[in-house]
């Protein structure tokens, strides 16, 4: 896995938009948190900065507009996400976690038939 910034819980909502939606501007990343979040505008510019201060997202001028792309997957922040989760709060143990969420957590039917088809192919 490579080397990825580290993404604070603000900058993440902002990246989950510029996942799902880049490129973007600055006011059309403001305008997806309208009505989401009562962050102001100089605060999410500030994250978009801070974001591309660690490499986690850039940006191609188009005219006088400041369109920003993420650098980084998806999917890659979220396995590292949850990796430094699982050592951070349960020591690296999944068994441990896993059960702590299993216990916590109201499964449905359709929840718990995909679990164990996961488990299924884990076991061949």
């Amino acid at each position: 896995m490579k080397n990825l910034p580290q993404i604070s819980d603000m900058e993440w909502q902002v990246m989950k938009i510029l996942w799902t939606s880049a490129p973007l501007t600055a006011n059309e990343v403001i305008n997806k948190f309208d009505g989401i979040k009562s962050w102001k505008p100089k605060t999410i510019k500030t994250l978009l900065g801070r974001l591309v201060k660690k490499k986690a997202i850039a940006f191609n001028k188009d005219g006088r507009a400041y369109l920003y792309y993420p650098l980084v997957a998806e999917d890659e922040c979220v396995k590292a996400e949850s990796k430094s989760f699982l050592e951070k709060v349960f020591s690296g143990a999944f068994n441990v976690m896993f059960a702590n969420f299993l216990e916590e957590q109201e499964l449905s039917k359709e929840d718990i038939a995909e679990l164990k088809r996961i488990l299924d192919q884990k076991t061949k």
